[in-house]
């Protein structure tokens, strides 16, 4: 049996009983591993104690800190490194090896790793999606995630999922791949998407209306992966016809028609994906981020009004 490898692990979770044996299977090597669960409803919880992983609740106020931050600010780690690990993730054994040497190095206070991301059982390489860098690996007194002031945003979960970390002192780049692969269906793929979509088109109204970049990674053509990626985004919202931009830019001019029947599908998701950002950000600026607003210079008529009182009493 391999060597426990000094790093505690962090995976956030809810209802992923079947992502969860795979994800804490690929972890085995940690020293200790932690679940944040946020009162799941499955088997999550009996799958964590079968792993031998610590079980934690976390239940969401609504305002800062999300699960993440708040877990690098209360739980108790015994090692100095925490790597960050979604339920739909994997850390393969290569991978374990290189992070095992990576942390005997004093120069570095984190990570950043590389992320293959499966979907309909085909590697999504191209159209952008690879290399997709994420900063998972860091000294955790060091890094907390970002805050874009998005906690209050309705229907989008008490997790933070596109918000980056920011990190004190020098970042590395690991060589080998974690996995992504969701072994749930693609009804949890557009449900969580639908989520993302609230989340981004707040993202894109606070970009749109100049709020600043205070408590971010900031967004930096000359810096990093993630900082050149935030500078193009700010640039991409004041595109029009963004969908079927998504489109051409993923699956013709980043080739993902390479990746076959997977990347024609997860292009057109993505186009979908646009369209539900902008139908979103359109309804934040017309409508106060409602469907329909009530005109309430409009008397009520008497006769509804008796109606309704009848009705409640």
């Amino acid at each position: 049996m391999s060597a426990k490898i000094p790093v505690s692990v962090l995976i956030p979770a809810k209802n992923e009983e079947a992502n969860l044996p795979a994800c804490l299977a690929s972890v085995s090597r940690a020293d200790e591993v932690f679940i944040v669960d946020s009162q799941s409803t499955d088997k999550s919880a009996d799958i964590a104690k079968i792993y031998g992983a610590n079980l934690v609740q976390f239940s969401f106020n609504g305002r800062w800190p999300k699960k993440k931050n708040w877990s690098l600010d209360n739980l108790p780690f015994r090692n100095e490194w925490v790597l960050i690990v979604d339920c739909d993730e994997r850390i393969t054994p290569e991978l374990w090896e290189e992070i095992a040497q990576a942390i005997q190095d004093d120069e570095h206070t984190g990570y950043y790793l590389n992320r293959r991301v499966f979907f309909l059982g085909k590697w999504i390489r191209h159209g952008g999606k690879y290399p997709d860098w994420n900063l998972r690996l860091f000294k955790h007194q060091q890094g907390r995630y970002e805050n874009l002031n998005t906690e209050d945003i309705p229907n989008t979960g008490d997790n933070e999922v596109h918000e980056h970390v920011i990190l004190q002192g020098k970042v590395g780049y690991l060589k080998n791949d974690m996995l992504h692969e969701d072994f749930r269906d693609l009804y949890h793929w557009l449900e969580r998407h639908n989520r993302y979509s609230n989340w981004e088109a707040r993202v894109y109204f606070n970009l749109l209306t100049g709020q600043g970049d205070s408590g971010t990674i900031g967004a930096n053509l000359f810096g990093d992966a993630v900082q050149r990626k935030r500078f193009l985004k700010k640039v991409w919202v004041h595109l029009p016809f963004k969908p079927f931009l998504r489109f051409i830019l993923f699956y013709i001019i980043q080739r993902g028609f390479l990746d076959g029947k997977a990347g024609y599908i997860y292009a057109r998701l993505l186009s979908q994906y646009e369209y539900q950002i902008g139908v979103k950000l359109y309804e934040l600026r017309s409508c106060g981020g409602k469907l329909n607003t009530t005109k309430t210079s409009q008397p009520v008529p008497s006769s509804l009004t008796q109606e309704i009182g009848q009705t409640v009493s």
